[in-house]
């Protein structure tokens, strides 16, 4: 066999003892004959080592340590300084693919850039790699969920199709090289609770696997997502990472998904730790590998030599699942000269760039959402005074949400509209409240300050330190989930002290957090609020430049506000009846969909091209939508579909169809829809998608359907009827 005399330091930078070349080093082989040559060379020891989330070098054959364990949720997190952008579930509130698309592009350029500077100077740590456990498409079913934030929220259309453009945009257009591995997670059935996460065990009828818990994973599988991460949970009575009907019989051959699957950080020590399906760390090992999982990130597979000594697995078996993963490798570039590979020019100087930090401001306005405003907003920002208040003003926890990065000039919400007034008006700023307890301090020296104020702006709401992953909110009794729907009492108790003392002049609530909360009191004391999620480095400038009107804001909700957890079915229970815009039947606060703006849109009638049409055939449906107003804004015009004869269950409507349009004052657009049999279908209770005969209606306007859209000020949408025969 032929060997090249490829020069070890072209392999990515790498220091190695190995002076020698194979050819798996060589580049004009196919990705199989260098996998096989590969894997052929490993020692037992080595192989298994090679399926660890930190793997270790293999200096005899000039193989590199790698740490398989990256994110990149919002920007490249948990390494150096980055571009932070928004939360995920601020992402999901920009309704924009296209610019998720353009976010993840940028991240995976710092990706790029962040893994070639520290090979460059030696370091090969965990966060310094390439494969990217990101994005978050689990449905964000219940409010309750603490890492529901790192979602793009309650639907499966929309969080398929950000998520989609998040894939794409991280492992780039390249024909040969993958510029990141992006991974979708956490498959398939998870969204709490985080305190049982170890040892739970999800039941969902297989109507509800397919009709909301899987769509989005097998839309990002279509879209070549390189990587699966399996959840903790159980599903329907086994393991996610060795349930069989989830990784084999759906993942592997139904969908034919051709890249890695990897374990939930130490979900495989849950194997006989929470679920006790197994006794041993060598029975959860070799159980791991003939379930499918290829990487662990946790502890286990060292344990695959004494699992093969003891007969309960094979070391073909464990060839097999290695050389799925070693592929990945080679689609990275990682053993080949960086001269090849496209990306490998990316440096430094790729590092939060203006142009970065120009889109991250982009994505927090367009994130923004408006609940309310009484004629409050926008403000000028030459008033003779400003007072701002409010636990969340100056705090930098709030921009960042979980899984998030560091940045030198993060910009507070006092930063940002310190920034944004004229140099002749006067700002005061006190903090007023505590964030989650009432003041140790009886005196009262803040809320008087509104009283004196041309306008106040109280920035409340929630942070990481209340709501997230089981171990990183340090102030949740509940493991980072919020089993109380509502906002801290005393921070009710403050705003209702600033309303009393504001009197006739505009109280303006901003309000922070990763999921829904309970804003009835807010909605009732302020005369405009603010949802602004954790907007990322630049949310600062992003919210003044809403409030000031810069921009029009332009957010909708991606996920349901109920007015009660009392509306909702217990946390622990799966099924989707009476969750989701989909299923409520209670009113909500604020629908799915809701966002107000500065200006008004005015909707013609929706002209079908059918009235009537075959199964298999499409049509179309086209709307003139008008800025009626004197702003210039962006629409977020919204397609749902319902079936009116459905045999069984379905849902009341679902979003089919999404299209930002940016309108000027007395301008118009026509837009135009295609309704594809597949929006017709049907999930029935085997989980099968069927389309029968019947009417449908469509719904287009700026809101999901409902009276409550309409009460809160979003114009009814248009609706038509069309007949499937």
């Amino acid at each position: 066999m032929m060997f090249l005399a490829v020069a070890p330091q072209f392999l990515c930078g790498q220091e190695t003892a190995s002076t020698e070349t194979y050819p798996f080093n060589d580049p004009s082989l196919s990705i199989d004959e260098r996998v096989e040559d590969l894997v052929n060379r490993l020692t037992l020891e080595e192989k298994a080592g090679q399926m660890m989330h930190n793997s270790p070098a293999v200096e005899r054959l000039g193989i590199p340590e790698y740490n398989w364990w990256n994110e990149a949720l919002h920007g490249i997190g948990r390494s150096g300084v980055a571009t932070v952008f928004p939360q995920a579930i601020g992402m999901g509130a920009t309704f924009d693919e296209d610019l998720i698309l353009e976010v993840a592009s940028k991240i995976s350029d710092e990706a790029r850039a962040t893994h070639n500077t520290a090979v460059e100077h030696g370091y090969r740590r965990q966060y310094s790699g390439l494969t990217f456990w990101t994005p978050n498409i689990n449905i964000f079913r219940d409010p309750r969920w603490g890492r529901g934030q790192e979602t793009y929220g309650e639907d499966p259309y929309l969080t398929g199709l950000l998520g989609t453009a998040f894939v794409k945009g991280l492992q780039g257009d390249d024909p040969k090289y993958l510029k990141t591995a992006a991974a979708a997670k956490h498959y398939a059935v998870h969204s709490g609770p985080e305190k049982l996460r170890h040892e739970f065990n999800a039941e969902a009828s297989m109507k509800d696997m397919w009709e909301t818990y899987l769509p989005a994973f097998q839309a990002l599988v279509e879209a070549d997502v390189e990587t699966i991460m399996c959840a903790y949970n159980a599903t329907n009575g086994e393991p996610c990472c060795a349930n069989k009907y989830l990784l084999q019989d759906v993942l592997r051959d139904k969908w034919n998904f051709q890249g890695h699957i990897v374990s939930d950080c130490w979900a495989l020590v849950d194997f006989y730790e929470g679920h006790n399906v197994v006794e041993t760390p060598e029975e959860a090992a070799a159980l791991g590998i003939k379930s499918g999982v290829n990487l662990n990130c946790g502890s286990v597979y060292p344990s695959l030599v004494e699992a093969v000594n003891q007969g309960l697995v094979t070391e073909a078996e464990i060839d097999e699942q290695l050389s799925v993963l070693m592929r990945t490798k080679f689609k990275l570039g990682l053993f080949d000269p960086p001269k090849n590979n496209p990306y490998s020019q990316l440096s430094a100087a790729n590092l939060d760039t203006e142009e970065h930090r120009a889109l991250a401001r982009e994505v927090a306005q367009k994130s923004i959402v408006m609940l309310k405003n009484d004629n409050a907003l926008p403000l000028k920002n030459d008033l003779s005074k400003y007072f701002i208040t409010g636990p969340n003003a100056t705090s930098i926890e709030v921009l960042l949400g979980n899984y998030h990065g560091i940045n030198p000039n993060l910009v507070t919400i006092l930063e940002g509209l310190a920034g944004a007034i004229e140099p002749q008006s006067q700002m005061q700023y006190r903090q007023g409240t505590l964030l989650d307890r009432p003041n140790a301090n009886p005196q009262d020296w803040a809320s008087p300050n509104a009283e004196n104020s041309d306008a106040t702006i109280a920035v409340l709401g929630i942070s990481g330190v209340l709501e997230g992953e089981e171990g990183e909110s340090i102030a949740s009794e509940t493991f980072g989930d919020r089993l109380d729907y509502n906002l801290p009492q005393n921070q009710i108790d403050y705003l209702r002290k600033l309303s009393e003392a504001a009197g006739d002049n505009p109280l303006i609530a901003v309000i922070t957090g990763g999921s829904p909360m309970n804003l009835q009191e807010v909605h009732e004391l302020a005369d405009a609020v603010l949802l602004v999620w954790y907007p990322g480095e630049e949310g600062g400038n992003a919210v003044a430049d809403v409030i000031f009107g810069k921009v029009s804001p332009s957010g909708r909700l991606p996920i349901t506000f109920p007015k009660s957890l009392d509306d909702l079915p217990p946390y622990e229970d799966y099924s989707m009846e009476g969750r989701t815009y989909k299923y409520m039947d209670a009113e909500p606060m604020y629908p799915f969909g809701y966002g107000l703006s500065y200006t008004n849109f005015d909707y013609s009638d929706v002209r079908l091209s059918e009235k009537r049409i075959r199964k298999g055939k499409s049509l179309n449906a086209t709307i003139t939508v008008k800025n009626s107003g004197n702003t210039r804004s962006e629409e977020v015009v919204q397609l749902y579909v319902s079936d009116l004869e459905a045999s069984v269950r379905a849902p009341k409507y679902q979003l089919f169809g999404v299209k930002r349009v940016a309108l000027e004052p007395g301008a118009s657009e026509e837009i135009q829809f295609k309704i594809t049999p597949e929006m017709m279908e049907l999930v029935n209770d085997e989980g099968e998608r069927v389309l029968e005969s019947g009417n449908f209606k469509i719904y287009l306007g700026g809101s999901s359907p409902g009276n409550r859209s309409t009460e809160l000020g979003i114009a009814k949408l248009k609706e038509a009827t069309f007949t499937l025969r």
